[in-house]
């Protein structure tokens, strides 16, 4: 069968430098999936871009073709169509799904109307088709409110929905090509797997072919037929799926299967965790937004994106709450770090020195909240836009201490270079800026800047979501060592099941807006109770192209609490009380 897409000796250079995409070659068949893995900066969203001709103006590129059989009008060699030419191929027969949605989102338009105007631009749809189009498509990709997201801007959703809204405008209009440049990287594992899915469909539906950006080997075992490893700009390992993943060739690819995190097949029960200590507590904590209403003669609504939170943090210690996008679980993140207040009758505590007296987050004076600020540090879901685009890195690090007047300008350059090293980045970056650096380098950044406070509490929102397996095993190694010599405590949140396994002491799974089940990791992910929790676990990837996710369960656990066993079932008004199950394990169910 001829390949949908052919790309031959592919070389990209910036100005004088030696290229950083070298000689790369790789063909992918309609109905098939390639996936192109590698650590952040090997090149490969370099390879995508190049087939769409989207890169800045210094780069240069090579390749002695690169073909689309087209349905319409046979094989195009996209390197030599006109611009004209190469917007209609764009959004109609080649599709991308970036991998940081809220900077590929206009801040100014509606969801809705960003999605349809792909169908409106390449199959001539009326505003009224589109939408109907799109709201179907919006259900596919997991929104349970579809036509709120229609009106919605970017800026009210959280990272992962935002990425669900991007898959939606990519797969709309049903393109030959998809191109996934790691489009389940914001994403909760049951989503994630919902996705996998509805590309999976699409697939058979249309014969899409689609090229898959990622660095989660799960991903790859469960969606490639065939598998290109990319190292800093060169192919290392090509073949087919079954043997790469299953008899890895070459040394760069035996190294990232060895630092893929997986749930271990056994996990030692702690002891539990004295919380004489607590560095942290929420009580009775509740968070309602009112949403405006769509027209003049329309309501609004309430929305409850919290509802009675108790948690807490040990001295030392990492909570990890898990869940599904729009669960709460950043909304409890920004109430800790008081970014947002809690409904009235919440109470937030912090103590960021052993044997002090707490604060009131909510009513701190101005002396507590300088204090609290240094104590207590955040790192975000997404690294770029946390970032201003005009402040080169040095500048990023080293304005929180220039702010609380810590150190001379000489020391605080030092304690940039020292951060940088700790996260493995070199510092003769420190006068570049932020769009310089892979999605990777960048959370990395994020992660310096939030260390240079010397802080005793972070509050880590999906804080290696982004990075490939070999650093996001740096990264974890880095939190743990940090936490055994400064004492840090976490409050850790994440969808990678399998990172949570290894970094938490206690765990608490979050479904629209409240815990469900929480326990010690041993407890949860080996005897889950809720049928939520089990559907996380099941929806979890492995790189076993034998074990593929099971979607029957998937859809169970995470659809409507309706359909779950009486034992669980709730209303939205009604939901039963979080229960002691065993020895610190706690699950909301009717006893």
């Amino acid at each position: 069968m001829t390949a949908l897409l052919e790309v031959k000796n592919l070389t990209i250079s910036f100005k004088s430098d030696a290229p950083v995409v070298d000689d790369v070659s790789f063909a992918v068949k309609a109905g098939e999936t390639l996936a192109l893995v590698g650590e952040s900066g090997s090149g490969k969203t370099l390879c995508c871009r190049a087939i769409l001709r989207i890169f800045p103006k210094m780069a240069k590129y090579h390749s002695n073709s690169i073909t689309l059989s087209s349905r319409e009008a046979g094989p195009i060699d996209l390197n030599t169509i006109s611009r004209r030419q190469m917007r209609d191929v764009r959004g109609n027969q080649i599709s991308m799904v970036f991998q940081e949605p809220m900077q590929s989102l206009s801040p100014l338009h509606r969801i809705g109307d960003q999605v349809s105007e792909v169908l409106k631009l390449h199959r001539g749809l009326s505003g009224a088709e589109a939408k109907s189009l799109v709201l179907k498509q919006f259900e596919r990709v997991g929104f349970q409110h579809p036509e709120r997201v229609f009106r919605s801007y970017p800026f009210e959703m959280s990272g992962g929905m935002r990425q669900r809204a991007m898959i939606a405008m990519a797969t709309v209009a049903k393109p030959d090509l998809l191109i996934a440049d790691e489009p389940t990287t914001a994403l909760d594992v049951t989503t994630q797997a919902q996705v996998l899915g509805l590309i999976k469909e699409l697939q058979k539906e249309t014969g899409m072919a689609v090229i898959f950006v990622t660095h989660d080997l799960g991903v790859v075992a469960n969606m490639a037929d065939s598998v290109v490893v990319l190292n800093r700009g060169h192919v290392m390992e090509a073949g087919r799926v079954e043997h790469v993943i299953g008899a890895p060739a070459h040394k760069y690819t035996q190294k990232l299967f060895a630092a893929a995190p997986l749930i271990p097949e056994a996990l030692t029960p702690r002891p539990l965790i004295d919380k004489s200590d607590l560095i942290l507590e929420m009580k009775s904590v509740s968070k309602t937004y009112n949403v405006r209403a769509s027209s003049f003669m329309s309501q609004g609504m309430q929305i409850k994106a919290c509802r009675d939170i108790n948690l807490s943090v040990a001295r030392g210690k990492t909570l990890a709450v898990v869940g599904e996008s729009g669960s709460g679980k950043t909304t409890c993140a920004r109430m800790v770090l008081a970014a947002e207040k809690p409904d009235q009758g919440g109470m937030i505590r912090f103590c960021g020195e052993k044997d002090a007296a707490p604060i009131d987050v909510n009513n701190m004076s101005v002396e507590q909240r300088a204090g609290f600020r240094q104590h207590l540090q955040p790192i975000f879901q997404d690294p770029y836009s946390s970032f201003n685009p005009r402040m080169r890195v040095v500048d990023a690090l080293t304005e929180p201490l220039e702010i609380n007047r810590i150190g001379t300008p000489s020391q605080r350059r030092d304690r940039a270079v020292e951060v940088l090293e700790w996260v493995g980045l070199d510092s003769r970056i420190l006068f570049r800026y932020p769009h310089a650096f892979s999605g990777g380098q960048r959370q990395r950044l994020s992660i310096a800047r939030a260390l240079a406070m010397n802080p005793v509490f972070l509050v880590c929102d999906e804080p290696t979501s982004a990075l490939d397996v070999s650093v996001q095993d740096q990264i974890l190694c880095l939190f743990e060592d940090l936490q055994k010599k400064m004492g840090l405590s976490y409050l850790f949140i994440s969808h990678d099941l399998a990172v949570v396994s290894r970094i938490a002491d206690e765990v608490a799974v979050m479904h629209r807006g409240q815990v469900v089940e929480q326990a010690q990791p041993s407890a949860l992910f080996h005897n889950p109770r809720h049928p939520y929790t089990q559907a996380l676990l099941a929806a979890q990837p492995e790189p076993d192209i034998n074990r593929p996710i099971d979607l029957d369960v998937v859809a169970k656990g995470a659809g409507n609490p309706a359909n779950w066993p009486d034992m669980f079932r709730y209303s939205t008004d009604q939901t039963p009380p979080l229960t002691e199950v065993g020895s610190g394990h706690k699950v909301r169910c009717h006893v």
